[in-house]
């Protein structure tokens, strides 16, 4: 059997984050690979504490680069403060954005199966993750069948969220688009019990318009139309969304 070896968070990062001024950090429950702890250690678990199968947590500063593509794939990653984007590089220098990744998220699941990064992952704001090497996913999955599940259980939301992406930049008109997005991020936020009408934006408009398939001016005009009909209101990267309602209704078409 492989060995397990337990390895304490790093300290000076921890330290270096509490200086920092950028979201708490989420609560272990809320967190995407929250499940996977909690089979590991049992229900009763307190997973603030280097007992699971986090074996490391890092501080990437904004503009920093997580991994890079065609690098192999040894560890998983979950948001624990911050926000990430992905993307991917065409031959010709270009960039397309594939998601954009907040707190009690995963990244690099995708990638398990090619062995090796197909995206690369930069971080947005000041951002903590937790490190879970696969090769200590592989040896609980084994121990552990309820693991697998787990597995299945955030495979399948991934699976979800793609679809929906497919959706939004093949049907959609830009007020959709835009609309459907922020409507994402505000359920995304309050399923990791942060506040869903208030929330920091750390995307720019460019890269909201890349990932949205429209031009940064048509984000930003549609972005004040929305602001002048009293749907939500801006200050700096802060949005407040003041009319879910009628989100709804724009972003169903």
């Amino acid at each position: 059997m492989t060995a397990i070896v337990r390895m304490r968070p790093n300290e000076s990062v921890l330290a270096r984050a509490a200086d920092n001024d950028f979201c708490s950090p989420i609560s272990c429950n809320d967190c995407g690979i929250y499940g996977l702890c909690k089979e590991v250690n049992g229900p009763d678990v307190d997973l603030r504490l280097p007992e699971t199968i986090v074996r490391n947590r890092r501080l990437f500063e904004r503009g920093e680069l997580l991994y890079r593509t065609d690098e192999p794939v040894r560890t998983i990653y979950a948001v624990r403060s911050g926000s990430v984007k992905t993307y991917v590089l065409t031959k010709n220098g270009r960039m397309q954005i594939t998601g954009f990744h907040i707190a009690g998220e995963l990244l690099g699941l995708g990638a398990i199966a090619a062995h090796y990064f197909t995206t690369e992952a930069m971080a947005l704001e000041t951002t903590m993750v937790c490190e879970v090497p696969i090769e200590v996913l592989e040896v609980y999955s084994k121990e552990i069948p309820t693991i697998r599940q787990q597995m299945l259980k955030i495979l399948s939301r991934e699976i979800l969220d793609n679809q929906e992406l497919m959706l939004l930049l093949g049907k959609k008109s830009a007020d959709e688009r835009l609309a459907t997005l922020l409507l994402s991020l505000s359920q995304r936020f309050r399923r990791r019990n942060y506040s869903p009408t208030e929330f920091n934006l750390s995307m720019s408009r460019s890269d909201i318009g890349n990932y949205l398939g429209i031009a940064e001016e048509t984000v930003c005009r549609v972005f004040t139309r929305f602001q002048s009909e009293g749907l939500l209101a801006t200050k700096q990267r802060q949005v407040q969304l003041l009319d879910l309602d009628r989100l709804n209704n724009i972003a169903r078409g």
